[in-house]
Protein backbone atom coordinates (compact mmCIF):
# COMPACT_ATOMS: atom_id res chain seq x y z
CA UNK A 1 0.00 0.00 0.00
CA UNK A 2 0.95 4.01 -0.56
CA UNK A 3 0.94 5.08 2.95
CA UNK A 4 1.40 9.26 4.36
CA UNK A 5 3.00 9.47 7.33
CA UNK A 6 2.92 13.20 8.69
CA UNK A 7 5.45 13.56 11.58
CA UNK A 8 7.69 11.21 10.28
CA UNK A 9 10.80 11.99 11.78
CA UNK A 10 9.43 12.40 15.19
CA UNK A 11 10.20 9.54 17.67
CA UNK A 12 7.01 7.53 16.57
CA UNK A 13 7.87 8.40 13.32
CA UNK A 14 11.33 7.11 13.25
CA UNK A 15 10.38 3.90 14.44
CA UNK A 16 7.42 3.62 12.42
CA UNK A 17 9.08 4.25 9.17
CA UNK A 18 11.01 1.14 9.10
CA UNK A 19 8.17 -1.15 10.10
CA UNK A 20 6.15 -0.05 6.72
CA UNK A 21 8.93 -0.33 4.76
CA UNK A 22 10.12 -4.09 5.43
CA UNK A 23 6.37 -5.04 5.55
CA UNK A 24 6.16 -3.80 1.79
CA UNK A 25 4.89 -0.47 1.68
CA UNK A 26 5.31 3.01 0.02
CA UNK A 27 6.03 5.53 2.11
CA UNK A 28 6.02 8.79 1.87
CA UNK A 29 6.31 10.98 5.05
CA UNK A 30 6.34 14.65 6.11
CA UNK A 31 8.41 16.63 7.96
CA UNK A 32 8.14 20.69 8.62
CA UNK A 33 11.87 21.43 8.74
CA UNK A 34 14.43 19.92 5.44
CA UNK A 35 16.87 19.33 7.81
CA UNK A 36 15.01 16.18 9.07
CA UNK A 37 14.51 15.06 5.53
CA UNK A 38 17.00 13.69 5.14
CA UNK A 39 16.89 11.16 8.02
CA UNK A 40 13.21 9.96 6.52
CA UNK A 41 15.51 9.57 2.93
CA UNK A 42 18.26 7.50 4.74
CA UNK A 43 15.70 5.20 6.21
CA UNK A 44 13.85 4.56 2.64
CA UNK A 45 10.44 6.49 2.34
CA UNK A 46 10.30 9.44 -0.06
CA UNK A 47 10.75 12.63 2.08
CA UNK A 48 8.22 16.14 1.76
CA UNK A 49 8.65 19.12 3.68
CA UNK A 50 5.58 20.60 4.24
CA UNK A 51 4.19 22.76 7.21
CA UNK A 52 0.94 21.49 9.15
CA UNK A 53 -0.23 24.94 9.89
CA UNK A 54 -0.24 25.35 5.82
CA UNK A 55 -3.19 24.02 4.40
CA UNK A 56 -2.33 24.32 0.37
CA UNK A 57 1.00 22.67 1.11
CA UNK A 58 -0.39 19.66 3.01
CA UNK A 59 -3.20 18.78 0.55
CA UNK A 60 0.02 19.09 -2.24
CA UNK A 61 2.20 16.68 -0.10
CA UNK A 62 -0.85 14.74 0.29
CA UNK A 63 -2.35 14.41 -3.07
CA UNK A 64 1.18 14.31 -4.61
CA UNK A 65 1.90 11.03 -2.65
CA UNK A 66 -1.53 9.61 -3.37
CA UNK A 67 -1.83 7.75 -0.04
CA UNK A 68 -4.45 4.87 0.62
CA UNK A 69 -3.46 5.59 4.26
CA UNK A 70 -2.26 8.33 6.11
CA UNK A 71 -0.88 8.41 9.61
CA UNK A 72 -0.98 11.07 11.92
CA UNK A 73 1.93 11.69 14.57
CA UNK A 74 2.41 15.46 14.72
CA UNK A 75 3.58 16.54 18.19
CA UNK A 76 5.91 19.38 19.07
CA UNK A 77 6.60 18.05 22.46
CA UNK A 78 10.06 19.50 24.61
CA UNK A 79 12.08 16.63 26.65
CA UNK A 80 12.07 19.06 29.27
CA UNK A 81 7.98 19.93 29.59
CA UNK A 82 6.91 20.45 32.88
CA UNK A 83 3.18 19.31 34.04
CA UNK A 84 2.20 22.68 36.01
CA UNK A 85 0.88 24.10 32.70
CA UNK A 86 -0.06 21.66 30.42
CA UNK A 87 -2.05 23.85 28.28
CA UNK A 88 1.19 26.30 28.02
CA UNK A 89 3.90 23.43 27.38
CA UNK A 90 1.75 21.75 24.77
CA UNK A 91 0.02 24.71 22.84
CA UNK A 92 2.27 23.80 19.32
CA UNK A 93 0.86 20.25 20.21
CA UNK A 94 -2.48 20.90 20.95
CA UNK A 95 -2.92 23.19 17.58
CA UNK A 96 -1.26 20.39 15.45
CA UNK A 97 -3.92 17.79 17.18
CA UNK A 98 -6.72 20.63 16.17
CA UNK A 99 -5.61 22.94 13.07
CA UNK A 100 -3.21 20.47 11.73
CA UNK A 101 -5.53 17.34 12.25
CA UNK A 102 -7.91 19.22 10.45
CA UNK A 103 -5.43 20.43 7.22
CA UNK A 104 -4.44 16.66 7.01
CA UNK A 105 -8.27 15.18 7.40
CA UNK A 106 -9.45 17.58 4.32
CA UNK A 107 -5.77 16.64 2.25
CA UNK A 108 -6.46 12.94 3.04
CA UNK A 109 -10.29 13.12 1.98
CA UNK A 110 -9.18 14.83 -1.30
CA UNK A 111 -6.86 12.62 -2.27
CA UNK A 112 -8.85 9.56 -1.74
CA UNK A 113 -7.22 7.91 1.12
CA UNK A 114 -9.43 5.03 2.41
CA UNK A 115 -7.88 4.98 6.25
CA UNK A 116 -6.45 7.71 8.73
CA UNK A 117 -5.06 6.82 11.87
CA UNK A 118 -4.16 9.40 14.28
CA UNK A 119 -2.37 9.45 17.85
CA UNK A 120 -3.71 10.25 21.19
CA UNK A 121 -3.45 9.44 24.55
CA UNK A 122 -4.28 7.32 27.14
CA UNK A 123 -3.84 7.97 30.53
CA UNK A 124 -4.58 11.53 32.30
CA UNK A 125 -7.41 12.49 29.68
CA UNK A 126 -9.67 9.51 31.32
CA UNK A 127 -12.15 10.41 34.37
CA UNK A 128 -10.90 10.56 37.52
CA UNK A 129 -13.48 8.35 39.33
CA UNK A 130 -14.90 4.75 38.99
CA UNK A 131 -12.05 1.79 38.31
CA UNK A 132 -8.84 1.64 38.29
CA UNK A 133 -8.28 0.56 34.38
CA UNK A 134 -10.12 2.34 31.49
CA UNK A 135 -11.32 0.72 28.24
CA UNK A 136 -12.22 2.74 25.40
CA UNK A 137 -15.84 3.15 26.13
CA UNK A 138 -15.20 5.29 29.24
CA UNK A 139 -15.65 8.99 29.21
CA UNK A 140 -12.78 11.49 29.56
CA UNK A 141 -12.47 13.65 32.60
CA UNK A 142 -15.45 16.07 32.66
CA UNK A 143 -13.38 18.25 34.88
CA UNK A 144 -10.01 18.67 34.77
CA UNK A 145 -7.65 20.80 36.43
CA UNK A 146 -8.19 24.34 34.55
CA UNK A 147 -4.75 24.27 33.01
CA UNK A 148 -5.24 21.27 31.41
CA UNK A 149 -8.62 21.83 29.76
CA UNK A 150 -7.15 23.12 26.55
CA UNK A 151 -5.20 20.15 26.42
CA UNK A 152 -8.07 17.96 26.56
CA UNK A 153 -10.01 19.91 24.54
CA UNK A 154 -7.67 19.22 21.64
CA UNK A 155 -7.41 15.75 22.24
CA UNK A 156 -11.51 15.21 22.38
CA UNK A 157 -11.38 17.27 18.95
CA UNK A 158 -9.15 15.56 17.32
CA UNK A 159 -10.29 12.12 18.21
CA UNK A 160 -13.95 13.28 17.32
CA UNK A 161 -12.54 14.58 13.86
CA UNK A 162 -11.27 11.29 13.23
CA UNK A 163 -13.72 9.31 14.38
CA UNK A 164 -16.20 11.15 12.24
CA UNK A 165 -14.73 12.18 9.30
CA UNK A 166 -16.61 10.91 5.89
CA UNK A 167 -15.40 9.06 3.47
CA UNK A 168 -12.54 7.90 5.93
CA UNK A 169 -11.84 4.45 7.98
CA UNK A 170 -10.78 6.49 10.79
CA UNK A 171 -8.51 5.01 13.71
CA UNK A 172 -7.16 6.53 17.24
CA UNK A 173 -4.44 4.83 18.68
CA UNK A 174 -4.15 6.27 22.05
CA UNK A 175 -0.49 5.26 23.21
CA UNK A 176 -0.02 5.36 26.87
CA UNK A 177 3.24 6.88 28.48
CA UNK A 178 6.00 6.05 26.01
CA UNK A 179 9.17 4.61 26.60
CA UNK A 180 12.14 3.87 25.21
CA UNK A 181 14.47 5.59 22.59
CA UNK A 182 14.33 9.26 21.77
CA UNK A 183 11.92 9.59 24.77
CA UNK A 184 12.06 11.01 28.17
CA UNK A 185 11.98 7.53 29.76
CA UNK A 186 15.52 6.40 28.42
CA UNK A 187 18.75 6.23 29.21
CA UNK A 188 19.80 9.81 28.49
CA UNK A 189 15.86 11.33 28.65
CA UNK A 190 15.16 14.02 30.89
CA UNK A 191 12.45 12.21 33.33
CA UNK A 192 15.21 9.78 34.12
CA UNK A 193 18.04 12.47 34.69
CA UNK A 194 15.74 13.47 37.40
CA UNK A 195 14.98 9.98 38.77
CA UNK A 196 19.15 9.37 39.08
CA UNK A 197 19.77 12.91 40.24
CA UNK A 198 16.33 11.95 43.16
CA UNK A 199 14.57 14.82 41.89
CA UNK A 200 11.39 13.07 40.89
CA UNK A 201 8.96 12.29 44.34
CA UNK A 202 6.42 10.03 44.98
CA UNK A 203 3.39 13.07 46.02
CA UNK A 204 1.26 12.36 48.24
CA UNK A 205 0.11 8.68 48.08
CA UNK A 206 1.01 7.69 44.54
CA UNK A 207 -1.69 5.98 44.19
CA UNK A 208 -2.44 7.42 40.41
CA UNK A 209 -2.32 4.92 37.63
CA UNK A 210 -0.22 4.88 34.98
CA UNK A 211 -0.12 2.86 31.92
CA UNK A 212 3.28 2.49 29.44
CA UNK A 213 4.08 1.21 26.50
CA UNK A 214 7.84 1.10 25.08
CA UNK A 215 8.02 3.20 22.11
CA UNK A 216 8.97 0.20 19.14
CA UNK A 217 5.60 -1.40 20.81
CA UNK A 218 3.46 1.81 20.05
CA UNK A 219 5.23 1.84 16.42
CA UNK A 220 4.32 -1.78 15.87
CA UNK A 221 0.68 -1.58 16.97
CA UNK A 222 0.41 1.63 14.18
CA UNK A 223 2.02 -0.54 11.37
CA UNK A 224 -0.78 -3.31 12.31
CA UNK A 225 -3.16 -0.63 12.31
CA UNK A 226 -2.11 0.10 8.94
CA UNK A 227 -3.27 -2.73 7.85
CA UNK A 228 -6.43 -4.06 9.41
CA UNK A 229 -8.72 -3.48 12.30
CA UNK A 230 -11.88 -1.62 12.38
CA UNK A 231 -12.42 2.14 12.88
CA UNK A 232 -12.49 3.34 16.38
CA UNK A 233 -10.31 4.15 19.33
CA UNK A 234 -7.59 1.66 20.56
CA UNK A 235 -5.82 2.04 24.33
CA UNK A 236 -2.13 1.41 23.28
CA UNK A 237 -0.66 0.37 26.34
CA UNK A 238 0.98 -2.59 27.88
CA UNK A 239 -0.37 -5.30 30.58
CA UNK A 240 0.20 -3.70 33.32
CA UNK A 241 -1.49 -0.45 34.69
CA UNK A 242 0.97 0.64 37.87
CA UNK A 243 0.91 3.15 40.42
CA UNK A 244 2.95 6.06 40.43
CA UNK A 245 4.38 4.80 44.64
CA UNK A 246 5.02 0.76 42.60
CA UNK A 247 6.27 1.89 39.13
CA UNK A 248 8.89 4.97 40.03
CA UNK A 249 10.65 3.10 42.57
CA UNK A 250 11.26 0.06 39.83
CA UNK A 251 12.32 3.28 37.51
CA UNK A 252 14.92 3.96 39.89
CA UNK A 253 16.38 0.53 40.49
CA UNK A 254 16.44 -0.02 36.86
CA UNK A 255 18.64 2.91 36.28
CA UNK A 256 20.59 2.55 39.50
CA UNK A 257 19.33 5.05 40.98
CA UNK A 258 18.65 5.32 44.49
CA UNK A 259 15.02 4.98 45.56
CA UNK A 260 12.60 8.32 45.40
CA UNK A 261 11.66 10.92 47.48
CA UNK A 262 8.18 10.99 49.00
CA UNK A 263 6.68 14.05 50.21
CA UNK A 264 3.31 15.01 51.16
CA UNK A 265 0.63 16.08 49.02
CA UNK A 266 0.33 19.90 49.92
CA UNK A 267 3.80 20.85 49.25
CA UNK A 268 3.33 18.79 46.07
CA UNK A 269 0.59 21.09 44.52
CA UNK A 270 3.25 23.42 45.22
CA UNK A 271 5.72 22.09 43.11
CA UNK A 272 3.86 20.63 40.22
CA UNK A 273 0.43 22.37 40.17
CA UNK A 274 -2.88 20.35 40.43
CA UNK A 275 -2.38 18.82 37.01
CA UNK A 276 0.65 17.23 38.60
CA UNK A 277 -0.72 16.21 41.75
CA UNK A 278 -3.68 14.55 39.56
CA UNK A 279 -1.18 12.45 37.98
CA UNK A 280 0.19 11.75 41.11
CA UNK A 281 -2.41 10.67 42.66
CA UNK A 282 -5.29 10.14 40.92
CA UNK A 283 -4.83 8.87 37.34
CA UNK A 284 -6.09 6.26 35.98
CA UNK A 285 -4.82 3.60 33.54
CA UNK A 286 -5.80 1.84 30.43
CA UNK A 287 -7.07 -1.44 29.12
CA UNK A 288 -5.34 -3.23 25.97
CA UNK A 289 -7.85 -5.96 25.55
CA UNK A 290 -9.62 -4.28 22.77
CA UNK A 291 -5.88 -3.84 20.79
CA UNK A 292 -4.97 -7.12 21.41
CA UNK A 293 -8.16 -9.01 20.40
CA UNK A 294 -9.14 -6.60 17.31
CA UNK A 295 -5.93 -5.48 16.08
CA UNK A 296 -3.69 -9.38 16.87
CA UNK A 297 -1.42 -6.69 18.32
CA UNK A 298 0.65 -8.21 21.19
CA UNK A 299 3.29 -6.39 22.81
CA UNK A 300 7.42 -7.26 23.53
CA UNK A 301 7.36 -5.31 26.32
CA UNK A 302 4.10 -6.72 28.13
CA UNK A 303 5.41 -4.91 31.05
CA UNK A 304 6.95 -1.72 32.07
CA UNK A 305 8.97 -4.09 34.76
CA UNK A 306 10.81 -6.02 31.73
CA UNK A 307 10.44 -3.13 29.88
CA UNK A 308 12.74 -0.61 32.15
CA UNK A 309 15.40 -3.27 32.58
CA UNK A 310 15.74 -4.42 29.00
CA UNK A 311 14.15 -1.39 26.82
CA UNK A 312 15.56 1.87 28.00
CA UNK A 313 17.81 2.11 25.50
CA UNK A 314 16.74 -0.09 22.15
CA UNK A 315 14.11 -1.15 20.04
CA UNK A 316 12.73 -4.66 20.63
Amino acid sequence: MRVFVAGASGAIGRQLLPILLSAGHSVHGMTRTASKAETIGSAGADPIVANAFDAEAVASAVARAAPEVVVHEMTAISPSAGVRNLDRELAVTNRLRTEGTRNLLRAAVAAKARRFIAQSFAGWPFARDGGPVKTEEDPLDPNPPQKTRQTLGAIRQLESMVTTASGLEGVVLRYGALYGPATAISQDGTVVELVRRRRLPIIGSGAGIWSFVHIGDAAAATGIAVERGMPGIYNIVDDEPAPVSQWLPELAAAVGAKPPYRIPAWLGRLVIGNQGLAMMTESRGGSNAKAKRELGWEPVFASWRDGFRRGLGRTP
